[in-house]
């Protein structure tokens, strides 16, 4: 038997069906027939065994709506005083239609009911807008506008497209992730959720963490893939809640949890940003089901899955959270010019960001993250667009008047972008942590010049391939290598301080740590582009051998580099940020754009970091617990020479010569007394001369070019004391002998034979 829908009923009980057979017969045995009455309609058809099966089909419900004026603002849909007001920006439509789509239409590419807006009562200005009363339970909308088709005028207006709302708080699709539509139509209708004022989130009287810019350690995190492998052990892979299970081993790591992209399962990935698209790298479209906070995040059919969770619970372990936003590339408001798209992002869809609406658009979009969802800050990938003027740049346009001699080309850098102003002197979101990803994919690099207004921190691009060159022993490096340990005053002196520096080594993009000291070229085959795709220049090396497998002493000099990575990192002035995995040692095999897989390449390896808890995760754990304890290495502003003096093969005499490839510095501590700290980068050994300190000795605590446990020596080591004996002669003699490669750490000491 064939049903005729999914919300039927087939019943074949024959005292049911005695009648129906006698209509039958007297209807020369026809095989359909419908008797219809206000209740219900019998759809009868001819099963395959012989028998007569009848389906009983549910009427519809229509639902009906009172529609009245509305208002003009606020943008989006607004449930307020027992109905929903609608109200949608467009400067050019000669005509729109609020489409309501029920949650079963929306599967059949079907309009549940059509709202034609009438220009003289539902349009203020530029903005349509109409207030409704009914029933709204699993409902959906989107807009259908009609205006000019003129692509080379930048107009594509098409009323058969219906259109989503940016200001959406939840957006839908079909429930399985890349399911067809009717025809194979491979692009799922979507639409956003009509909102309730029911429900509303408890926060547990969740409040801003607050944390002091200059005490973080920053830990950027693929949500879904922090938790998704099958070693995690998570009630909850692949989810925000699964993130909660593990704040454990964040603990000791780190105090803000950086979110790049969301979570998800086989239903998608899933994320909503008011409309805009969160930098959720290999998302094609998201799939929420409520738009209340306690839902926004959350997947079709699984409501217990919520970074509002995670938020208060990662916040109750003292971790902040920091959210990853790309306003730059999106559907939306284009840089557009004579119908030619301008393409800054590197994957087309750049957003006009310094039009007035769009950049209010963004603003609106940030506060609605911190008032409501209780974020602590972002960080805008490809910031540097969000400087770029308007396609609609003028002065009038932005502020009123007109200045002589402002001619600038749609995309010109703004010295004072207006969209950056407006977020640095809102009242809200300038008192968050505000971080730029200073460049785009357009050439424009401002890495130590993005617009800061004193309080926008930047990732520090310069301070990664300076570090990556000098540590697998470029010549030419070791003074800039100097100026990143003190946290670049060549870029931020003069209005910011050293922890507007975020000071990274690896992230999302690019090489792993693990993979930065295994591979010299990339292997992005499995990408499909033929290797086409991702960075060329990756300042890697891997220490005498190409892959994982290598003989014995390569493998030890990568570890020794990995370690010699992460202390840098760690003694650095700035923000140091790790990226996820690498804190174990995680591999891509050589893929420096895994964008685009959705498996073990980009899963955290649970089992992988419990195998070597005992090597590197040991020492980045004791690395970064050595950095909070020392008063000197989150400074507030930038080393003078009352604290810091640098050193060479000899103490006070530096050498930044271009062949130079030892750099050593000592630094005054409060709590750790003095702190000495030696990069040698060359491939041969050299013995160092340490500083004299009368009273006083040094005593080794790192040597990265040990094994572990002795690469740390902690206090509870049982063979501390005979390790620290083995050096006795040469610390006695005031010197530190030091391997290829390698970094040392020494603290200073009371003598007790002075």
């Amino acid at each position: 038997m064939e049903l005729a829908s999914s919300k039927i009923a087939t019943c074949s009980h024959s005292s049911f069906l005695s009648p129906i057979n006698r209509f039958l017969r007297n209807e020369n045995s026809k095989k359909k027939f419908n008797v219809k009455n206000k209740m219900k309609s019998l759809v009868i058809r001819n099963a395959s065994d012989g028998e007569t099966a009848v389906v009983i089909e549910k009427p519809k419900v229509v639902r009906e709506y009172k529609v009245f004026q509305g208002s003009p603002m606020p943008f989006g849909a607004t449930a307020k005083d027992g109905g929903v007001n609608f109200a949608v920006h467009s400067s050019a439509a000669v005509s729109a239609t609020l489409c309501l789509i029920s949650l079963t239409d929306l599967q059949e590419n079907r309009v549940t009911k059509k709202i034609n807006l009438d220009p003289l009562v539902n349009k203020t200005g530029d903005v349509w807008h109409a207030f409704l009363k009914g029933d709204f339970e699993n409902m959906l909308y989107g807009y259908t506008l009609d205006g000019n088709f003129a692509p080379e005028e930048g107009f594509y207006y098409d009323s058969s497209r219906i259109l989503l709302d940016p200001y959406a708080k939840a957006v839908i699709s079909r429930e399985e992730f890349g399911s067809l539509g009717p025809g194979g139509n491979c692009w799922p209708q979507m639409a956003g959720m009509v909102p309730s004022s029911d429900n509303e989130f408890d926060w547990e009287g969740d409040l801003p963490l607050m944390y002091s810019q200059r005490d973080l350690i920053i830990y950027e995190m693929h949500v879904r893939g922090f938790t998704r492998h099958g070693s995690s052990g998570s009630n909850f892979p692949g989810t925000y809640l699964g993130v909660v299970e593990k704040l454990d081993h964040l603990k000791v790591l780190m105090d803000v949890v950086f979110n790049h992209t969301a979570e998800g399962n086989e239903k998608g990935p899933i994320l909503s940003f008011r409309g805009t698209v969160l930098h959720a790298t290999d998302a094609t479209h998201f799939i929420i089901e409520n738009c209340d906070k306690r839902n926004v995040y959350v997947c079709v059919n699984d409501k217990d899955k919520c970074l509002c969770k995670q938020v208060p619970g990662s916040q109750k372990s003292r971790h902040a959270v920091h959210m990853d936003v790309c306003c730059t590339d999106m559907k939306g408001a284009f840089h557009i010019v004579q119908g030619e798209y301008y393409n800054y992002s590197g994957c087309g869809n750049t957003l006009n960001c310094n039009h007035p609406v769009v950049r209010q658009f963004i603003l609106d979009c940030l506060r609605y993250w911190v008032e409501e969802m209780h974020v602590d800050g972002f960080r805008f990938d490809l910031a540097s667009i969000l400087t770029r003027s308007s396609s609609l740049w003028d002065a009038v346009n932005v502020y009123g008047n007109p200045i002589e001699s402002d001619f600038l080309t749609t995309g010109t850098p703004l010295s004072s972008p207006p969209l950056i102003d407006m977020i640095s002197n809102d009242p809200i979101l300038r008192r968050v942590k505000l971080i730029a990803e200073a460049w785009d994919a357009g050439g424009l690099y401002q890495v130590g010049t993005f617009p800061h207004w004193g309080i926008w921190s930047e990732w520090n691009g310069k301070y990664r391939d300076i570090v990556r060159q000098f540590i697998k022993g470029t010549d030419g490096f070791s003074g800039a290598f100097a100026e990143c340990l003190c946290g670049s005053p060549n870029l931020y002196q003069g209005g910011r301080k050293p922890w507007n520096s975020i000071n990274f080594i690896c992230a999302h993009d690019g090489f792993t740590l693990a993979d930065l000291v295994t591979y010299n070229k990339k292997h992005n085959l499995a990408n499909g582009e033929e290797n086409s795709d991702g960075e060329n220049h990756n300042n890697s090396w891997n220490c005498g051998q190409e892959g994982e497998f290598a003989n014995l002493s390569v493998k030890r000099l990568r570890k020794r580099q990995m370690r010699n990575f992460f202390l840098c990192l760690m003694v650095s002035q700035g923000v140091p940020m790790i990226y996820m995995g690498d804190e174990y040692g995680h591999t891509k095999g050589g893929n420096n754009n895994t964008y685009c897989h959705d498996s073990f390449i980009n899963y955290f390896r649970w089992d992988k970091k419990e195998d070597s808890s005992t090597e590197f995760f040991r020492f980045c754990c004791l690395m970064t617990k050595f950095r909070r304890e020392c008063e000197s290495l989150g400074l507030d502003d930038f080393p003078t020479a009352d604290r810091l003096q640098w050193h060479g093969h000899h103490p006070g005499t530096p050498d930044w010569s271009e062949t130079s490839r030892f750099v050593a510095f000592s630094l005054m501590d409060s709590i750790k007394r003095e702190i000495y700290i030696a990069f040698n980068t060359s491939h041969l050994p050299v013995t160092a001369s340490l500083p004299e300190r009368p009273g006083y000795r040094w005593e080794p605590l790192v040597d990265t070019s040990k094994p572990t446990p002795f690469d740390f020596l902690t206090n509870d080591l049982p063979e501390k004391s005979i390790a620290i004996r083995q050096y006795s002669h040469f610390l006695d003699a005031n010197l530190y002998p030091m391997l290829s490669y390698s970094s040392i750490i020494l603290l200073l000491a009371p003598d007790d034979n002075a």
